[in-house]
């Protein structure tokens, strides 16, 4: 079975052909879910995802947390508001601290396009960004439906 060759997905630059078709292929399979009477699939079941947002969100987190649901992941959804980081907690050690629970993923939205990239050096949990590049009037953030 083919997988992807990297440990976290920062985006498409560092993909191959083959891992970018692999992408869509299996979100064309998993489209079909969503047609179905019970929308759930055992791909992530086993599996821990943190959905960790600095921004605001309702579009991106919700199809997130959707997507992995219908996955048959563990999630929990992290409010920095109502967190250590009001007070002043950094980035690596919130992420430090949430990786003492284990999670496989961590998705990272974040205001600077290197938050992600951090994290992916000091974390032992994948790290998958939402984000497609810096935020611009040609650049569109991705999101999974």
């Amino acid at each position: 079975m083919a997988s992807l060759n990297q440990k976290d997905l920062l985006g498409i630059e560092q993909l191959t052909v083959e891992e970018i078709q692999l992408i869509l292929d299996t979100a064309d399979a998993l489209r079909q879910v969503a047609d179905r009477p019970v929308k759930k699939v055992p791909a992530l079941r086993g599996k821990t995802v943190i959905n960790l947002f600095f921004e605001a969100s309702t579009r991106t987190r919700s199809s997130f947390e959707l997507a992995e649901k219908r996955l048959s992941a563990d999630i929990l959804n992290f409010a920095v508001s109502t967190s250590s980081v009001s007070k002043g907690e950094t980035l690596v050690d919130t992420a430090r601290n949430l990786e003492s629970m284990a999670p496989d993923i961590i998705v990272v939205r974040h205001s600077s396009a290197g938050a992600p990239h951090l994290l992916s050096r000091v974390c032992r949990s994948s790290i998958v960004t939402p984000v497609t590049g810096c935020m611009s009037t040609r650049r569109r953030r991705c999101w999974m439906r």
